[in-house]
């Protein structure tokens, strides 16, 4: 019995996980399109100089 359940839990926790797409409404100034490079341990992406300071949001599209 214990081992049925833990089955269970596992199925539930990786159909969970599966990947879902969302629908975001963004209002903003500018949006550019980058792709995400390597940098270290990290990605890294460059946006424009006069951003420097600005609030920006930032969603993967794939």
């Amino acid at each position: 019995m214990p081992n049925q359940n833990k089955s269970n839990s596992t199925t539930s926790v990786e159909t969970s996980k599966e990947k879902r797409k969302v629908k975001f409404e963004v209002y903003g100034e500018e949006m550019v399109e980058k792709v995400v490079k390597l940098s270290g341990n990290s990605g890294r992406v460059y946006l424009p100089p006069d951003w420097v300071g600005c609030r920006v949001k930032i969603i993967r599209i794939d």
